[in-house]
């Protein structure tokens, strides 16, 4: 996950500085009377103090998932363990799907709205990183621990202690266990979700978000692979004679970084990945390179990523002309797709979110970032992302840590988020509205 936001991640990547919307001021009336039913409510009460009293177990939660790999593309164990903690606390129903994905719904009493709550399964890392959690100074340590397997615990935990307590939802809420969020993973997960379930009417995510931050953006990127090809040769035999795959690369690459992209919307480009040749002295037959191009709105992203594309067309021709052939190509592959959104600052469940973080005596910072929730709001569908609490940083990183001190505060503003935009049977409405169900 990339974050934009006023209260950025420690360690966060490609964040940008500033809340990408006003926070709401006033809030609709039937959001602050339901938030209000909800925390008078003896039940409600109960059930936040449930979610304290879950804490150590749920640590072992997350200790435990956390030891298990789940790279991108490769996130099955992880997932079957997930899934066998979900049936376990009696969510029966749930199963992996085709795309790999865990699913399971919560029913609600009826009528209400049907709500994604979800976490993702995959991390950056990959196959043999030695993913056990280590412990001192008072945080534990491991890669994934905080992105996002701590919004896998805090998933379970909120089973748990919803089952318990006996809380009955008017709404349904959708449990998911989610792949492909990170790296080409090309939110792959939620795509083919969204792509299944045409009656969801809302989504919250869980990414490792500090308490107050609402996340109602979704930057949407493009990334594409260019491959350069020629006929190749000895450096000194065959000079003059043949293009050179890296030398058109790079007369690409000084293109691209040329190229002038909006400060607002923020719209970006970076050559991320170079490769090719084959030794120091041959006119290289092949070279390649990855682009990343990522923007707050579509239309810049699109205009962006032409003149990317135009620089590679412009460098082929260059490179050719430079010694009068016509045997440099170049082909571009596209690797990754996430569409863009944004759930509106005065929709009601950015509200909920607000008024919820209220309640807890939080303040509430609207940010941004690339998530699973850019599928959604792709769609026009409303999603947030929150926190699960704790604090968190070296995201990405082998050093990766989360410090649990107080975390369950977070689970229960979180907690308390959710339960306002499903209702609760003899407490409060749903906020959240039913949809008409979309068509494929």
């Amino acid at each position: 996950m990339a974050l934009a936001c006023a209260a950025l991640l420690p360690g966060a990547a490609h964040a940008q500085f500033g809340a990408v919307a006003p926070t709401p001021t006033t809030l609709r009336p039937a959001v602050d009377k339901a938030y209000g039913q909800l925390m008078a409510a003896p039940q409600i009460l109960q059930l936040l103090d449930a979610v304290k009293a879950d804490h150590d177990r749920a640590t072992e939660d997350l200790r435990m998932l956390t030891e298990i790999e789940a790279p991108p593309f490769k996130e099955q164990k992880r997932a079957e363990a997930f899934l066998a903690r979900l049936q376990s606390l009696g969510l029966t129903n749930a199963a992996i799907d085709a795309e790999g994905n865990v699913v399971g719904v919560r029913k609600g009493t009826g009528n209400g709205p049907k709500l994604v709550i979800s976490a993702h399964l995959d991390t950056v890392f990959p196959s043999g990183t030695d993913v056990k959690v280590k412990e001192r100074d008072g945080k534990l340590y491991g890669p994934g621990i905080s992105d996002n397997t701590r919004g896998l615990a805090v998933l379970l935990s909120w089973l748990k202690v919803l089952n318990d307590q006996k809380i009955a939802t008017v709404g349904d809420l959708v449990f998911v266990g989610n792949v492909g969020e990170e790296e080409l993973g090309n939110l792959r997960g939620m795509k083919h979700l969204f792509k299944e379930h045409l009656d969801i009417d809302g989504m919250v995510a869980l990414e490792p978000a500090p308490d107050g931050t609402v996340l109602v953006l979704g930057t949407g990127s493009h990334r594409h692979e260019v491959t350069f090809k020629g006929p190749g040769g000895h450096s000194y035999a065959a000079f003059g004679e043949v293009p050179s795959a890296i030398h058109g690369m790079g007369r690409a690459i000084a293109k691209i970084a040329d190229i002038r992209t909006p400060k607002s919307p923020k719209t970006t480009f970076t050559v991320g990945t170079v490769g090719g040749g084959t030794s120091v002295n041959t006119i290289a037959p092949d070279a390649r390179m990855a682009v990343d191009i990522r923007s707050d709105e579509t239309a810049p992203m699109l205009a962006t990523e032409k003149q990317v594309l135009a620089a590679v067309d412009s460098a082929v021709t260059e490179e050719n002309a430079r010694w009068g052939v016509n045997t440099l190509s170049a082909s571009t592959k596209l690797i990754g797709d996430r569409p863009g959104g944004r759930t509106a600052a005065d929709s009601v469940i950015v509200e909920a979110a607000v008024r919820a973080n209220t309640a807890f005596g939080r303040k509430t910072v609207l940010g941004g970032a690339s998530t699973d929730a850019n599928v959604p709001m792709s769609l026009g569908i409303p999603a947030i992302v929150i926190g699960g609490g704790g604090k968190t940083g070296g995201f990405h990183a082998l050093s990766e840590w989360i410090d649990l001190t107080d975390a369950w505060k977070g689970a229960q503003t979180s907690l308390v988020t959710v339960l306002g935009l499903v209702g609760v049977q003899g407490v409060s409405a749903p906020l959240l509205d039913k949809r008409p169900p979309r068509t494929k």
